[in-house]
């Protein structure tokens, strides 16, 4: 069977919902880790902290606190890795069980496709999974270069390379955050996929509400309400 005759399985809306839903998990992305019309999301609010953070552990006395930080950000990454590689195998499995699978998708859709639409349904949904796990992966070594560079800076503040190496670990903490985020979102659309096998309307839906949550905890959130607190005392307030 070609790539054609596969493809006619699959009906317009059907590549329509799978572009939205690609489409939908770029755009949102680059709309979160950039800023536009002084429009600031959670992840850019919380970079600057990051910055500030290695600023502030050039002077401090012992660095054990920003040390355990950084373990339990790493103890994060790995966690989602380690959950992203499960769902991996859960999905392979499921590829190995075509008649299982196609039992369950009809009783739901009560369609009889082809196996081959359920299979590359769940391909789908494993190429989600398969890019979060890289993401964490990679943003676990991150974190560890980060480490590296924070236990480089010299415990003499006045020492002039201090601030420099700060500034290096800041801006490698901050990408690591940023491949961290992006696997996360990566999850969040492999689970819209996961609507796919009720039909190309149920994706659209899922795409579209994957967005919005996204879209709102980023810029609409009680969280990022209190990150724009005012930081100020009563006296300068008073002035």
């Amino acid at each position: 069977m070609d790539l054609t005759e596969r493809l006619s399985h699959f009906t317009t809306l059907d590549i329509t919902a799978l572009a939205l839903l690609v489409i939908g998990s770029i755009v949102i992305g680059y709309i979160i880790e950039n800023d536009f019309k002084n429009m600031k999301s959670v992840t850019t609010l919380m970079a600057d902290y990051r910055r500030e953070w290695m600023v502030h552990m050039v002077t401090r006395e012992p660095r054990v606190f920003d040390a355990q930080i950084l373990s339990m950000i790493r103890q994060a990454t790995s966690f989602f890795a380690s959950a992203a590689m499960i769902a991996i195998g859960g999905c392979l499995a499921l590829l190995g069980n075509t008649d299982q699978l196609m039992g369950i998708a009809q009783d739901l859709t009560l369609e009889s496709d082809p196996s081959i639409v359920w299979e590359l349904k769940v391909l789908v949904i494993l190429s989600f999974l398969a890019n979060a796990f890289f993401k964490f992966v990679w943003s676990n070594r991150l974190f560890g270069y980060c480490a590296v560079l924070m236990g480089a800076v010299p415990n003499d503040p006045s020492d002039p390379k201090a601030p420099i190496r700060a500034q290096k670990a800041g801006e490698i903490n901050i990408t690591a955050s940023r491949s961290f985020n992006r696997g996360l979102r990566s999850v969040y659309f492999a689970l819209a996929a996961c609507a796919w096998l009720l039909g190309a309307g149920a994706l659209i839906a899922a795409t579209a509400m994957t967005c919005l949550v996204l879209f709102r905890r980023e810029f609409a959130s009680r969280s990022k309400e209190i990150l724009l607190w005012p930081e100020c005392n009563n006296s300068d307030t008073q002035s």
